[in-house]
């Protein structure tokens, strides 16, 4: 789908990060330095960081879930302990920016999308449902969620269009 196309059409709703670009975007608003050597980020550019940063912008509302959020804290907890508690410090102040919706496990886990990729990404698509846009990095998700017409973005094409910084 196209790229502008599905900007306009969820601008005012709002956009979902998924948990590898959540981190991403934590790390880069804390100390964009450590993007490189923390590794969870280590595959991603201080230009990715900005290319995420500038994309969010064009949406008014940044939704999360409970589960993307516990995944993101778990997955940055391995930072050293100094680091880490001014990166939740950060991470508390970025909380407060987000909207986050309950997604039940009940109802997240029913579909194909729990036993392929797992209760964090099963929540994505039952909150997206046709009202949010999805932006991932990892193409398995992409091609699920695009497969079953949930708006999805895989980050590679914003970064392959070459958008403006």
């Amino acid at each position: 789908m196209n790229i502008s196309y599905l900007i306009n059409k969820h601008r005012n709703s709002g956009i979902i990060i998924d948990t590898n670009l959540m981190i991403l975007y934590l790390v880069g608003k804390y100390n964009p330095d450590q993007i490189k050597s923390f590794k969870r980020t280590q595959k991603y550019t201080l230009d990715d960081f900005k290319l995420l940063n500038h994309f969010i912008k064009f949406f008014k509302t940044l939704l999360t879930t409970p589960n993307i959020l516990t995944e993101v804290s778990n997955l940055t907890f391995s930072l050293n302990k100094q680091t880490e508690k001014k990166l939740f410090i950060s991470f508390k102040k970025l909380i407060g920016t987000l909207k986050e919706e309950y997604i039940n496990s009940i109802s997240a886990s029913e579909g194909k999308v729990f036993s392929d990729f797992g209760l964090t990404d099963a929540a994505i698509p039952e909150l997206a449902n046709g009202n949010y846009l999805v932006l991932t990095d990892d193409f398995p998700l992409y091609h699920f969620l695009s497969g079953i017409g949930v708006s999805v973005i895989n980050f590679n094409q914003i970064r392959s269009q070459q958008w403006q910084i």
